[in-house]
């Protein structure tokens, strides 16, 4: 498997089981309607476990364009090919998006709320304040990033970049985790470009009634907010080493 497919499918069964999982709480008429926070920031852990232990061997597993602008920014991956890393995401994001669509269509067509069904793709503030938004979701990616880079096992014996794969699955998805608890609140926890983006534009192409805007004003939030506190973690990291 080369990196560009494992990064794709890693991603895409990430926001499958990631978006699935809301789906499954917001929606009408599903088995796990109104199961709460808990259960949605659970899952998140156990998607991002799962993904990892998918793509690890084969692309260091990033599944964030925030993690692979960090190893750009540490000289472990040229730009180009930290964009092709990146465009994997985003098409796996779009495919894992679209994939919990299609499964959950019949409980997206009996539900009313606009916003809930947007949610199953895309984050949203809870109490709309950009500044503070930014600030959220460019804190939670500094929480992700730091705390990756500083795990021991932060490299890959064949594999020159860090990413999630190279620490193990496990202590990354207690890191999502405690996050989503912790952090989560205030803006849905992106913290991650392309697992916002990328179902963002699926919501938006694909037939759903009485369905919520882009959010233009808003879409910018979950992308700019993580890459900065994934500079932000690396020029940190980097002046305290």
């Amino acid at each position: 498997m080369t990196p560009f497919i494992a990064e794709f499918i890693g991603t895409a069964i990430m926001i499958l089981l990631g978006g699935g999982v809301v789906a499954n709480v917001v929606l009408n008429k599903t088995k796990g309607n109104n199961s709460g926070w808990i259960v949605i920031s659970t899952a998140w852990a156990l998607a991002v476990f799962i993904a990892v232990t998918i793509a690890g061997p084969y692309s260091g597993a990033h599944l964030n364009c925030a993690v692979t602008l960090a190893n750009i920014l540490l000289g472990n991956m040229d730009i180009a090919l930290g964009m092709q890393y990146m465009l994997a995401q985003l098409l796996g994001a779009m495919l894992g998006a679209l994939l919990v669509w299609i499964f959950y269509k019949d409980h997206f067509e009996v539900t009313d709320d606009a916003s809930g069904k947007q949610a199953v793709f895309c984050t949203s503030p809870a109490i709309k304040n950009y500044p503070i938004n930014f600030f959220s979701e460019a804190l939670g990616t500094f929480v992700l990033i730091f705390s990756i880079l500083h795990f021991k096992d932060a490299t890959l014996p064949d594999h020159s970049t860090i990413g999630l794969g190279a620490i193990g699955a496990i202590p990354v998805a207690f890191l999502v985790w405690a996050i989503g608890l912790s952090l989560g609140g205030t803006t849905g926890y992106a913290i991650n470009p392309a697992r916002d983006l990328g179902p963002r534009i699926i919501h938006a192409i694909v037939p759903i009634k009485n369905k919520a805007s882009f959010n233009l004003s808003y879409a910018w939030v979950p992308v700019i907010g993580p890459l900065t506190g994934a500079a932000v973690a690396v020029a940190i990291f980097e002046w305290i080493h």
